[in-house]
């Protein structure tokens, strides 16, 4: 009996050691820890873009309510009209400016001119007014010879000139001085300068019919330049207001971190703009 419980007590005591063997050593040293996995792409977030501000005012410079419509927001559709309209009304007054020019140009010509010159020759357009007050230019020269005499008939444009020309440098204007002092010189010199010479002279002698419908031409020809003119500042009118809007939109809207609307009312005489911040 008592070999036997020393054998049984020998086989415990093994079985304790080994079971203590398999315990870890608290004063070993730990593991290091695994690396972490590296991320793969569809784990980086993507960074915001940077907001770059000066693209819609820069579309909106070039085609006013493009900056409106990249942001979404439905009054660009507005500036957008508005551009379509100006320019197609501005393309119908330049039409129609230019078509009366080439009218009262031709008919002056043809009526007025063609016995003075057998080619037509352009000018100013002061020229045409002044065949609209006078109904004939007069001669330039009423002598044969190299000397200029100028015209003396009050009734027509070169005339008056002449008159003018006695006026202003004679002491008095219905006394000639003697040709050879700077008086007589200085009122020939302007008298040249203003005169109608001989390439422009005009008539419209018997032709008052046709010299009313010069007159009508010219009357609207101007008004139409002057409205293409007006159209022109209203184009580039709603460039500078859809350019604004854009600005104000994107970056006061930025700075404030609240939507920013530029409004804009124009009455005759007088333009309301108006910046609301939504709180």
């Amino acid at each position: 009996m008592r070999g036997r419980a020393w054998a049984l007590l020998a086989v415990v005591t093994l079985a304790g050691r080994g079971g203590a063997a398999q315990q870890p050593d608290s004063a070993a040293p730990a593991a290091p820890p695994a690396p972490p996995a590296p991320l793969t792409p569809a784990l980086i977030a993507p960074s915001a873009p940077r907001p770059q501000h000066w693209m819609r005012p820069a579309a909106s410079l070039l085609v006013p309510g493009t900056g409106q419509l990249l942001a979404h927001q439905d009054r660009g559709a507005v500036y957008l009209a508005a551009e379509l309209i100006g320019l197609l009304r501005y393309v119908q007054l330049t039409s129609q400016w230019r078509g009366e020019a080439r009218r009262y140009r031709a008919l002056a010509f043809d009526v007025a001119r063609r016995a003075f010159t057998p080619t037509p020759r352009d000018t100013v357009f002061e020229y045409y007014e002044t065949m609209e007050r006078f109904t004939a230019s007069g001669r330039y020269n009423q002598a044969p010879g190299p000397a200029l005499v100028p015209e003396t008939d009050l009734g027509t444009y070169n005339g008056a000139v002449w008159l003018l020309a006695r006026q202003t440098y004679w002491a008095d204007p219905t006394t000639p001085p003697d040709p050879s002092t700077p008086a007589y010189m200085r009122a020939v010199e302007f008298y040249q300068a203003h005169a109608a010479g001989p390439d422009f002279l005009w008539s419209w002698s018997d032709a008052s019919l046709e010299q009313g419908v010069f007159r009508e031409a010219i009357r609207k020809s101007d008004d139409a330049y002057r409205r293409a003119q007006n159209q022109l500042g209203l184009l580039l009118a709603n460039h500078v207001l859809s350019v604004i809007d854009a600005l104000i939109s994107s970056r006061l809207a930025a700075a404030a971190g609240r939507s920013a609307t530029l409004e804009t009312t124009v009455t005759p005489g007088a333009a309301l703009v108006r910046v609301t911040i939504a709180f």
